[in-house]
Parts: C-alpha cells; structure tokens; sequence
C-alpha cells in the first residue's frame, strides 16, 4: 500500500459520522475502562498522517505514544512482516530458535550506551520490560527494594503501576500495591518549590538520604528512571543529576535502569536520552519505537547482570514473536540508516521556537520543554504555576477537531505533548504547529 496523501484534509467534521457510528458500537462491545483521544476510527496511515473512515486526513503528533517514530506502516517494515508471517508466524523461542530474536538483541547490544558486553532480553509489553528489569535487578544484587521518582509512569501491571506516580486513572482503586517500591522527589525544575535552579541537587540529596537512613543501601536492587519523565509531563531533569544518581548507584552496588521506553531509539535527538549526559545505565528497557508498531520490548544491559537468572527464569509465550521481531529489526535499521535522531533534532529546531513565543506573565502556557521530538508545553493559569488542566484540554480538544491529533499528560492533566513520527514532512509539521497557535491564543 502507498502511503496517503501527506496533507491536512477535513472531509467531515472531526470525529466524522461513520465514526461517530462505530464509536457508538465500539461503547457497547469493548470494555468501559479503555479510554479514546479522539474517537475517529483509522482506515490507513502512514508518514505524518492518519486517514479515517470519514475521508479526513488528520496530521499525526501523536505516534501511537511514541510507537511509529518510522511512521505507521513504513514499507521496510510491512515487508519484513509480510515476508515473516509467509515463513511461521510462531513457534515460542523458549521451544525453538529463529534468527531475527538474535539479529535484535545483537543490534540493542550494539547501539545502546557503553562499550561493556551486555546481553539483551525480548518481551512483548514496555511493562513487561520494566518487570523484568527488577526480576533480573533482585537476582542479581539479593536485594528486594526498588527506588523510583515521583511523577513515573512504568505501566499498568501490579508491580509497574506500584511503581508509577499518578493515580487517577492508573493506580485509583487498584490497591494493595506491590511491596518495597519507594518514591523520592522527581527534579521537577519547573515546580521546584525552592526554583528550578535547587532542583537537581536537592532531589539529589534527597535520593541519598532516602536509600541510606530510610531503605538502607544495601537492602536497594535497584533504582530505575526515565531520563525523560513521559506520562508526568517530559519532565527534563536538571543537568547531572542522572549522571550523579547513575554514580550513587554504582558505588553501592545498586543496579541503575534507565526507563527508555518512550524517549529511547531516537526520539530526542540522541539514540537515547542518557546519551544527551554521557550517562551509561547497568539496564535499559525499549519497546515502543523498537517494533514500528508491533508489540516488542527489551531489557539490554551488563552482561554479568543479564546472566544471573538461570534458563527458564525469564520469558513468555509471546516473548521474542518472530514477527515482532522481523518488524523490529527493520525499524532499527531505518532509525540507524535514515538517521531518525538528526530528524528529531530537526523537528525541534521548527517547533520549539514557536512553542516558546506562546509563553509569557499573561499566557496559559508556563513552560515549554523537552528534547527533539519529545516537547510539551505546561498549561498554567496566567501568571501562576497552578495546573490548568481545562486549558490543556481546550486546545487538545481545537486542535484535534481541526485534524491535527495532539495527547495530553502530566500528573495535573496539564501538558500538551508532541510526538510526531521522526519522518514526518516539514511542512505537515509546520502547519500542524499553526493549528497549535491559534489554540493557544485562541484561549486569550
């Protein structure tokens, strides 16, 4: 299939009435507790853009939550799909082997941070890394306590969703949580009560003494992070301070994670986000952008670490699907060949200057930040820091019924996100930012 048209058109209003039809449905066969942005249905997508069953050609600065950085249906990967599903489409790789499991994890190996032997771990779910990351953290260290930021987001599952900071909708009525997680402040520059310029070392202090007079170090497996904090709102965190808890870890034997599930294979202008501080973690965890829109994910990391659960320890039926595999071995190599993070650069060298004279004393939008293409703006009620929620939701809300697909996140609710396909034309992006505008302003 060829890729759609790469123009805005709005054929009906947004969502359309087939949409609106089978939405209606959608309510009656599909369980309540699975939310929609925009309840339009998809019929094709590709490079920036989403067709739906209306006719409507939405620009995408969404991705799938950051999924489809090689755009929705790239050729490279609907042919590594087609050609894999032709041969078998499973046999489980803990009952038999296949190469494209082996081809995956020697490129993660490869490109991930540090010239260390590591070894990598295919799973299907970015949670399910996550999971895994600790299983593997505790065998290797004996130790059970795992040390996490306020405002994470690790996923839904018990174990993750214990670990993830926002409540409502994640953590609400869910409860008992999974024992021995522990939360220190995030550096959450923009809110920092003390200003932004306290916020790395303070957090930092605060992490210390956390691990060492309340857990005790050595009872610590493992603390994870996101370099950037997705779901909590691409919370940046100051300068050094994850090159300061990356040394922390290391000298109390503690395994240091890095959660780049969201902001990792290129999404901020880096092959990774650790890589913007030189930061090399014991464990990383990818998934999202790693499958070009089929579900797989990793935990890659320090050989010796990886190694110390035994065969059969580690797994799933569906972990390593070959044909996830076969579609992540052609999404790696499109972000390495068409080198995705200059694009990401790119994206933000259009973006973010414009994002950033929308702020100002007298403007809903606080703050602007982020890196490549992973940005946000924070909505605050003008001349506050206080979260206006209702403000980020009227300009999502603008904005996608003018065909431009935005997300919102944040612990408040408060932040618009972007992020669209790292292959994503400059002209669809730039007018995507001016649907943005006149949102925004729109508020005044």
């Amino acid at each position: 299939m060829s890729l759609p048209a790469q123009k805005r058109i709005l054929a009906t209003a947004v969502p359309g009435p087939k949409s609106t039809k089978l939405h209606q449905q959608r309510t009656e066969e599909i369980a309540a507790g699975f939310g929609v942005t925009l309840p339009v249905f998809v019929e094709e997508a590709g490079g920036g853009i989403i067709v739906d069953v209306d006719g409507n050609h939405l620009i995408d600065l969404a991705a799938g939550i950051a999924v489809t950085s090689v755009g929705a249906s790239h050729p490279d990967v609907v042919a590594a799909v087609k050609e894999q599903a032709e041969r078998f489409t499973h046999t489980c790789f803990m009952v038999t082997e296949y190469e494209p499991a082996v081809d995956v994890a020697a490129t993660l190996n490869r490109i991930t941070p540090g010239d260390h032997e590591k070894r990598t771990a295919l799973f299907t779910t970015g949670a399910e890394a996550v999971e895994n990351a600790i299983k593997i953290s505790r065998a290797y260290t004996g130790r059970s306590a795992v040390v996490v930021l306020t405002h994470a987001y690790h996923g839904r599952t018990l174990l993750t969703m214990s670990m993830t900071g926002k409540n409502v909708p994640y953590r609400d009525g869910f409860g008992p949580y999974a024992p021995e997680v522990y939360k220190v402040p995030s550096p959450y520059p923009y809110r920092w009560i003390s200003g932004a310029e306290s916020a790395g070392d303070d957090a930092y202090d605060l992490l210390v003494e956390t691990v060492t007079s309340q857990i005790g170090a050595h009872n610590v497996a493992a603390i994870i992070v996101e370099p950037i904090q997705g779901e909590g709102g691409f919370i940046v965190p100051p300068e050094g301070y994850l090159s300061r808890v990356a040394a922390f870890a290391r000298e109390h034997g503690i395994v240091f994670v890095a959660d780049e599930i969201q902001a990792g294979l290129g999404r901020t202008g880096a092959m990774f986000a650790v890589d913007h501080e030189g930061v090399v973690p014991d464990l990383i965890t990818t998934a999202k952008a790693l499958g070009g829109g089929l579900p797989i994910s990793a935990v890659t990391g320090r050989a010796e670490i990886m190694d110390a659960v035994g065969p059969g320890r580690l797994g799933g039926t569906y972990a390593a699907n070959p044909i996830a595999c076969a579609a992540a071995r052609a999404a790696l190599q499109v972000i390495e060949r068409d080198d995705l993070p200059a694009k990401a650069r790119r994206i933000e060298e259009i973006v973010r200057p414009r994002l950033e004279a929308l702020t100002g004393d007298d403007s809903y939008v606080g703050e602007v930040r982020g890196r490549g293409a992973m940005l946000a703006m924070e909505f605050v009620e003008p001349g506050t820091t206080n979260p206006a929620p209702e403000a980020a939701k009227k300009v999502a809300d603008y904005a996608n019924s003018q065909g431009v697909l935005t997300l919102t996140c944040g612990t408040f609710g408060n932040v618009i996100r972007l992020l669209p396909p790292l292959v994503i034309g400059e002209d669809l992006l730039a007018e995507a930012v001016s649907v943005l505008e006149d949102a925004v302003e729109a508020l005044a």
